[in-house]
């Protein structure tokens, strides 16, 4: 082990340096060594990474999430790295396995539909994106009392939406093995709004189950976040519709 930081410069008495954190022991990069440990290591391995945090997501979500916002953030993901890694990969995917959602409308009827309903529908992603700051006001409206501000909101419906996105990568693989452009399109849209609906209710109701609410307040409370966002998707929907009639 050396005797100084090579970050700081801080002298070295123990594993990690008590200035600035970096551990003692630093090595030169080589292609063996990033693909042995910093890749594998860093991403996939099983007690912190993505792996972990995905697995995470998909068995405990909101109990993991309030972890990592009080403080336990050593074993998890970044959420912002998580987000901007599954929102990459899909783009990627989705670009080389399109869903085609122009098969849900009928030829006569695809020149009529309103550029609102064009953007929901052509760029998924985009809108989930868009979905964050928004939930993250109804999340924060709905559970005021518990005591996280609007900042911790976004962190939580952000790796809400990662967990999304990431169902949404797979459902993307899957067209794979289908020729049915609109069959595809119409499960796609279900499986968006099913998880949207009971992956988000399960979310929440396990982040705020700490938070002093009864069972019945807390599942009603859950249920209307996303209830609220699909309602307000809906509003903005019939109002852009009504401008767009009377701009022709």
């Amino acid at each position: 082990m050396q005797s100084t930081c090579l970050n700081c410069s801080h002298t070295l008495t123990a594993e990690y340096c008590g200035k600035c954190g970096q551990k003692a022991s630093t090595h030169r990069y080589s292609l063996r060594h990033f693909i042995e440990h910093d890749f594998i290591h860093g991403v996939w391995h099983v007690d912190k990474g993505a792996l972990f945090t995905v697995k995470e997501l998909f068995t405990r979500p909101g109990n993991s999430v309030r972890e990592y916002i009080l403080g336990k953030r050593a074993k998890y993901f970044s959420f912002i790295t998580l987000l901007i890694l599954t929102a990459s990969i899909s783009a990627i995917v989705s670009h080389y396995f399109p869903i085609d959602f122009k098969a849900l409308v009928p030829q006569n009827g695809r020149d009529s539909i309103n550029s609102f309903e064009k953007l929901m529908t052509s760029y998924p992603k985009i809108v989930l994106l868009i979905s964050i700051p928004v939930n993250s006001i109804f999340s924060y409206l709905w559970f005021r009392k518990a005591g996280f501000n609007y900042s911790e909101h976004l962190v939580l419906n952000s790796y809400k939406t990662a967990a999304e996105i990431l169902v949404g990568l797979i459902f993307t693989v899957i067209t794979l093995f289908s020729d049915h452009a609109a069959v595809v399109a119409s499960l796609y849209l279900l499986c968006v709004f099913m998880v949207s609906i009971l992956y988000g209710t399960w979310f929440y109701a396990q982040f705020f189950s700490q938070s002093g609410y009864s069972k019945g307040s807390l599942l009603f409370r859950s249920i209307m976040i996303p209830v609220s966002y699909l309602f307000c998707t809906m509003i903005i929907g019939f109002l852009w519709g009504i401008f767009s009639v009377l701009l022709r």
